[in-house]
């Protein structure tokens, strides 16, 4: 149990602002068309939606910079988008947001990555996926190469949020983590499957149990399964910290010439657990580049997930109820 006092948690707070960020990785757009089946398509036995309502949220990284700007931060995303109506649609909603869009490249030859969701008398029947998991081009690479190398004094931290859509090649993931260690600029990863061993050397490194048992080829049940699991990755990437997120479980940390420490999950009720690993790393970040230590980071980032848990759909966490919520709940 991490013991934070009010005076210490209104100190992170205020530090909290203007932090900028910088977030690498797979934007992404949410798509979604609302309405009612009320009759059958003469075409084919299918039903037809009547739209009621259609709306576009920020996905993927493009998520974590919009939870960056709510925990009272600067975002700067740095990805890809297509020359498509999609790409359209996420340049007017960085521009509606007031986030900056010179990381973003506009990649003529693969399509803004977008996931429409298609909802009828309120159920999810169906989901289409337009997207690219090809790696970006060595010309694509070297833009975003020269952007950050151009952008990385300003920083105080870069968050690396890797969906395998194909931003985040090998040689990319090198360099970005070559220069971030040169500058001594806090990095975080949110790994996948792919690539998850390229992440060596950064300040945190943080998979969840469905990810770290694909890549190690083992079941992660029991506490000695968590403490092995931890301490394999923690000896293999050479990383200051690994955070294992384990749903239920909370989170378990890990750092060289320490013992591990477990954080019960906050959650109170679970509405939906979308876009929880996204607070996490955002909040975790947001605090690291404020001057927390690792655990009152995690301390925090747990509550995080615990608020957006309790909401349904996508929702980025906002700066004001999550200090509020740790506030009340220690009291």
């Amino acid at each position: 149990m991490v013991d934070i006092s009010n005076k210490r948690l209104d100190e992170l707070k205020k530090s909290f602002d203007r932090k900028r960020i910088a977030v690498v990785g797979d934007m992404m757009l949410d798509g979604y068309y609302w309405g009612d089946v009320k009759r059958i398509s003469p075409e084919a036995p299918v039903p037809v939606l009547e739209v009621e309502d259609e709306f576009f949220r920020f996905g993927g990284a493009a998520n974590v910079a919009y939870n960056i700007l709510s925990l009272g931060g600067i975002p700067i995303p740095v990805g890809v988008i297509g020359n498509d109506t999609f790409g359209n649609i996420f340049s007017s909603l960085l521009k509606e947001k007031n986030i900056e869009d010179r990381g973003i490249v506009i990649d003529t030859e693969r399509p803004t990555t977008t996931k429409t969701r298609i909802i009828a008398d309120n159920q999810h029947i169906v989901r289409i996926d337009k997207e690219s998991k090809a790696y970006i081009n060595s010309k694509i690479e070297d833009m975003i190469s020269i952007f950050l190398a151009n952008t990385i004094d300003s920083l105080d931290g870069i968050i690396l949020q890797d969906y395998n859509k194909g931003i985040l090649t090998p040689s990319l993931i090198s360099k970005i983590i070559t220069l971030a260690n040169k500058k001594n600029i806090l990095i975080t990863v949110d790994p996948k499957f792919d690539n998850f061993f390229e992440y060596k050397n950064v300040t945190v490194f943080k998979p969840n149990r469905k990810e770290t048992e694909t890549v190690l080829g083992t079941r992660i049940k029991s506490d000695n399964d968590i403490s092995s699991a931890g301490k394999k990755l923690l000896e293999e990437l050479n990383c200051t910290y690994v955070l294992l997120t384990l749903g239920e479980g909370g989170i378990a940390v890990f750092e060289k010439n320490d013992k591990e420490k477990r954080m019960p999950t906050k959650a109170r009720k679970v509405a939906d657990v979308s876009g929880a690993g996204d607070t996490v790393i955002s909040t975790l970040t947001m605090a690291l580049a404020t001057g927390a230590n690792i655990y009152e980071a995690c301390y925090l980032a747990n509550y995080a997930a615990g608020v957006v848990c309790g909401e349904v759909g996508i929702v980025p966490i906002e700066k004001e109820k999550l200090f509020e919520t740790v506030v009340k709940d220690i009291k």
